[in-house]
């Protein structure tokens, strides 16, 4: 290949002459190649000669095209997705929209609706388009709303984030399933993925039935093989004779033998499945030492611990865009653009028309469009003045907005993996900080951010309900239950999110009391359609999200056909 600049052959001036590769077939007795595009371009036109330089191989590609030159340097060639979108809008007379809320529902909606050539806008309360899907890094800041029955020591206020260039802390959703729609959005949009450790063997358990924290791979190895002594034990004493025939039987005590680690005695006694003390090498490594009998076993509590990444929507592999899950949301908004959003511009009032909606924005003159799509949280919809309805303002407030929060740590080293030899995953607990999350990027990098804490319910308003430090301070006290004295050390930067009081969004997701509300907000009322993981089946993913928004813009698009 030329250097880039250089000339192509017979570009300096000269007469043409083949080069070493242009054989005797290329010159098609006695034509050059030059000599026959030129015949076939003035016969058939311009079409039919890039069609046959395509056919030679001369004609630019989306690869071998030169690129664009932008500010002296050249510009890369714009993002294509490998295949085309599975999911499009075809047909009709564009109408249209205004998308209330800039979350992955409202921008879902705007991207899809701006491929079929709608106008739409985007109006949202806060500085930031994401909602829930939140990044914090080094520069963001957090703000928090007060407390509104003055309980607790939290008054409100700003946490400034100081993590370092290149560590971030994904407050919101962090994971995604391999079968969940987003990963098709992920494709499309040019979002790189790579894989989030969801379970880690070499993680840790601690429950309130446990002396001390133990190794997940050690905790379901004891788990397994005393269940599946028992199981053994009750088939072999005849105890399921009357469900088992007798090739039944055999075949239940051959899996749990391998299921359980049992010997031919049916007795659990531990193994090689529990983990090592001193781990094999050149010697044999040494066994843990002395298994917990049954009933220790069974007061752990395992069940919730050990199955939580057994789950449809948890089971690995699981997947995170590089850099932050953000990234999701970003590549949204650059395809519906700056122009369409329009950042703090809260909805004051939704008002449905004959021929469309009108919508009353704090601080500026009300916008009208033929349609509209309330994708923001239903508990603070149905707060909004309008008349959609004295049951869709029910509807709306019947969902109850539940309560989560994360603390990000940023640590000046791995001590995770340097010391405890965890790399990704999580530690389950049944303490107030919920799960410990350790990060699935930078292995082996000088610092790394560990998920101090994922709470939900009860737990979450109870560290939602003080200040910053005062979290930190209780977390890393939690913490050292697992991992000792350098929980607290080397402890660089952190930053705390208390969902339920994220202003605009005020829960981490909600809880239905009524099922036939949800069915009605499934349907629009009037020219208003309601969109967001809250209507599906997959609330607080944002895969729930994006099914929402097709859904929506389906819908809405057959209608504009039927009145067109």
């Amino acid at each position: 290949m030329a250097d880039e600049g250089s000339p192509p052959p017979g570009g300096d001036g000269s007469p043409h002459r083949p080069t070493r590769g242009e054989d005797a077939s290329s010159r098609l007795n006695g034509l050059t190649r030059r000599s026959l595009l030129v015949g076939i371009g003035a016969a058939g036109g311009a079409g039919a000669m890039y069609a046959a330089m395509g056919v030679l191989g001369l004609a630019p590609s989306r690869d071998t095209a030169p690129l664009p030159v932008v500010g002296g340097s050249a510009a890369p060639p714009p993002y294509a997705p490998p295949q085309r979108s599975d999911f499009a809008l075809r047909g009709g007379r564009p109408a249209s929209v205004l998308v209330l809320g800039a979350g992955v529902a409202g921008l879902a909606c705007a991207y899809e609706l701006g491929k079929a050539g709608y106008e739409c806008t985007v109006l949202e309360a806060s500085d930031r388009v994401g909602g829930r899907s939140l990044t914090l890094r080094g520069g963001d800041t957090v703000t928090e709303l007060p407390l509104g029955d003055g309980a607790g020591e939290a008054a409100g206020g700003v946490q400034r984030v100081t993590f370092g260039e290149g560590t971030y802390f994904n407050a919101g959703p962090a994971r995604i399933a391999q079968w969940m729609v987003t990963l098709d959005y992920c494709r499309e949009l040019g979002v790189p993925l790579e894989v989030f450790v969801n379970g880690n063997s070499a993680a840790y358990v601690l429950t309130d039935g446990m002396k001390g924290p133990v190794r997940v791979r050690t905790a379901r190895a004891d788990a397994y093989g005393y269940i599946s002594e028992l199981l053994a034990k009750a088939a072999d004493g005849g105890a399921l004779d009357a469900r088992l025939t007798a090739a039944d039987k055999e075949r239940l005590l051959d899996f749990l033998s391998h299921f359980g680690e049992i010997g031919p005695s049916h007795a659990y006694t531990g193994g090689e499945r529990r983990g090592f003390r001193v781990n094999p090498g050149v010697g044999p490594g040494a066994e843990l030492g002395a298994v917990p009998s049954l009933t220790e076993v069974l007061s752990q509590g395992l069940g919730r611990v050990l199955t939580m990444d057994a789950g449809y929507e948890q089971a690995m592999p699981m997947f995170q865009p590089v850099g932050g899950m953000d990234a999701i949301v970003r590549a949204l908004a650059r395809q519906v653009g700056d122009a369409r959003i329009r950042t703090g511009s809260r909805v004051t009032e939704i008002t449905t028309t004959p021929g469309g909606v009108e919508v009353a924005v704090e601080g500026g003159p009300p916008l009208r469009a033929q349609y509209c799509v309330a994708a923001l949280p239903p508990h603070l919809l149905a707060r909004i003045p309008g008349n959609l309805g004295a049951d869709v303002k029910a509807a709306l407030a019947a969902a109850s907005p539940l309560a989560a929060g994360k603390l990000g740590l940023e640590y000046g080293r791995r001590w995770w993996e340097t010391e405890d030899r965890v790399y990704g995953g999580a530690t389950e607990t049944d303490l107030d900080v919920g799960h410990i999350w350790y990060p699935s990027y930078g292995f082996h990098g000088r610092r790394g951010l560990v998920v101090g804490y994922y709470n939900t319910g009860a737990d979450a308003e109870a560290y939602g309900a003080l200040t910053h430090p005062r979290r930190l301070r209780r977390a890393l006290a939690q913490g050292r239950k697992i991992h000792g004295r350098k929980y607290g050390e080397d402890l660089l930067a952190s930053a705390s999110v208390s969902w339920q009081r994220q202003p605009h969004i005020e829960g981490a997701w909600v809880r239905w009391t009524s099922p036939a509300g949800v069915r009605l907000l499934q349907r629009p009322a009037g020219r208003v359609y309601f969109a967001g993981d809250w209507l599906t089946h997959l609330i607080a993913w944002q895969a729930g999200a994006l099914e929402s928004a097709r859904k929506v813009v389906t819908e809405l698009h057959h209608r504009v056909l039927k009145e067109a």
